[in-house]
């Protein structure tokens, strides 16, 4: 593993990002991790494998622009299917009711 040269790394990061982004990142380096643009903390090796991707994903994103999507063309939703419930006519009041007067027909219901 060799060593990388902090100062060398971020102009590359730098240059590459600008490059790929059109404005010049935000870089705070703090105990050895890096955040660019206030994002993850990641290390300098990290940071130099960064470059690479932006450096390949520069003709990527010129090539998306130009095939955009019609801002109409929105997938539409299916409408939700709805389940029908099988109602009863089981009643808890009904059934006490039944059976207080079945067990004594002179009682009188509660209110």
């Amino acid at each position: 593993m060799s060593k990388l040269d902090k100062d060398q790394v971020i102009a590359a990061f730098t240059e590459a990002y600008t490059a790929a982004n059109g404005k010049a990142p935000t870089i705070e380096a703090k105990g050895g991790w890096y955040s660019v643009d206030g994002g993850k903390n990641i290390r300098l090796a990290n940071l130099n494998a960064m470059i690479a991707e932006l450096d390949t994903s520069t003709p990527a994103k010129e090539a998306t622009a130009a095939v955009e999507k019609p801002k109409n063309s929105k997938p539409k939703k299916a409408a939700p299917v709805k389940k029908k419930v099988k109602k009863s006519d089981f009643s808890v009041k009904a059934f006490w009711a039944k059976k207080i007067l079945e067990e004594s027909p002179v009682s009188k219901l509660p209110r």
